[in-house]
């Protein structure tokens, strides 16, 4: 579904990732794990065009998307979650929904995925007419992945999810994101330092340090591996 060829990606004269070769396929959960630093949203943003490579290419279910516009690539199925939410504070969260759905003009099924997000998010639902500013940290996440979903993504990019959150809540978040991979049957990336949660949840995982993909196997391998145990899992 994406593949990624030796991606290189600049900020100014800095260089960020150094040649990341990675592939997901349709239907799965990837988690890229890392320190922080280590190029992980990087390689998120380098997807959805809002940092784009300066050599390498990116196909998404076959065609080149590394030279299209961030709007285009939503356009084509691919929509971001970023790291730190960035919700519309000031807009209710049925207009925070609405601005998810910015790019469609099917107002019958906009409506029916609304519903539908309401039935994931029943939480949302009662705060519906509330600004999104005003909701907790876990509840805008699920604004802000109801917002992603609005747009019918086809490949989910999900930066830190867990970030600042409750124990409690973070769970109840990867609860919900394997539910949106199967119920959905959305295919998701996700960036994410709780390495333990993300690995446990995910088919295959990547291993990122400095720019570059330094390990990758099934993550039930990368959670017994000891040396991902010691670097990233605190066992």
């Amino acid at each position: 579904m994406l593949k990624l060829s030796n991606i290189k990606t600049y900020y100014g004269n800095i260089q960020a990732l150094k040649g990341v070769s990675l592939d997901i396929a349709e239907g799965e959960i990837i988690t890229l794990i890392g320190a922080n630093g280590a190029g992980k949203s990087t390689t998120l943003m380098s997807i959805s065009g809002i940092a784009p490579p300066r050599t390498g290419e990116i196909h998404f279910m076959g065609e080149p998307i590394h030279a299209v516009s961030p709007d285009q690539i939503v356009q084509r199925g691919i929509c971001q979650v970023p790291e730190g939410r960035r919700i519309f504070p000031h807009l209710t969260v049925a207009e925070n929904l609405d601005m998810g759905a910015f790019l469609r003009n099917d107002k019958v099924d906009i409506k029916a995925d609304m519903d539908h997000i309401f039935d994931l998010f029943p939480i949302l639902n009662q705060r519906r007419h509330q600004a999104g500013g005003t909701l907790s940290g876990g509840e805008q996440q699920m604004l802000a992945i109801s917002r992603a979903l609005m747009a019918r993504p086809r490949l989910l990019l999900l930066d830190e999810p867990s970030l600042g959150l409750a124990p409690l809540v973070i769970r109840q978040i990867f609860d919900i994101i394997r539910k949106i991979n199967q119920e959905r049957h959305t295919t998701i990336f996700l960036v994410e330092q709780n390495a333990n949660l993300a690995l446990q949840i995910a088919h295959r995982g990547y291993v990122m340090e400095n720019g570059r993909i330094t390990l990758t196997d099934k993550a039930a391998a990368l959670l017994a591996n000891a040396e991902v145990k010691k670097a990233y899992l605190g066992i």
